[in-house]
């Protein structure tokens, strides 16, 4: 689904993602209160959300939606701080600009509708510059839950290795860094690769620098 309060701009995604060959737009909407009546109808697997629409607003529907299956990645042309962080705070599990290549945005939308987390380098590269200016964190108690290695593999994700590097770094399988990956987001109870890079340093366990 394509949410932007712009029509032309919606007709762009959509001849851009129907062209690909496992991907459909199956509905748009104009604003985010439209958008959040067609999520919630038709639960697409992922949902591109504007930010700056009339109305509701594409983070208020985007927290709106918390909880449902439909993944969302937020797009602006403001590239700043504050919407990324509302966004993710919002639910959000990816964050590209307008900007942004076709080719980074149809990734986006396969990467984040597979159930892991995306953004842009230079967001992700201002997160971390973020948490690096913040007070340093006690360590959360929830960081006992998780083995030594589990840990090991936690910092990795936070420095923003995938799954394949993080297997060549530790010397195991990409099958094996795979479930360590899984068994990480279901003992801290977060959804995806974003959520447990964020968990990292706020948790203390990465400290910027």
């Amino acid at each position: 689904m394509v949410a932007d309060d712009q029509a032309m701009v919606r007709r762009g995604f959509r001849l851009m993602l129907d062209d690909e060959p496992d991907m459909e737009v199956v509905a748009e909407a104009g604003d985010g209160e439209q958008a959040v009546r067609v999520v919630r109808a038709l639960t697409p697997d992922v949902a591109l959300m504007d930010i700056r629409m009339p109305g509701v607003n594409g983070l208020e529907a985007t927290r709106r939606l918390a909880g449902l299956p439909t993944r969302i990645i937020v797009l602006t042309t403001f590239d700043l701080d504050e919407y990324v962080y509302e966004a993710l705070r919002a639910g959000a599990a990816g964050f590209l600009t307008k900007e942004a290549p076709a080719e980074r945005l149809i990734e986006a939308v396969r990467v984040v509708a597979a159930g892991d987390g995306m953004l842009t380098p230079g967001v992700t590269r201002r997160v971390i510059e973020a948490f690096a200016r913040a007070p340093v964190p006690r360590r959360s108690p929830a960081l006992d839950r998780l083995t030594a290695r589990e840990l090991e593999v936690l910092r990795l994700m936070a420095r923003g290795l995938s799954n394949p590097e993080i297997a060549a770094e530790l010397f195991i399988s990409d099958t094996t860094a795979k479930t360590h990956v899984s068994r990480i987001l279901t003992k801290l109870d977060l959804r995806d690769r974003i959520q447990a890079a964020i968990f990292a340093y706020e948790s203390g366990l990465i400290v910027p620098g």
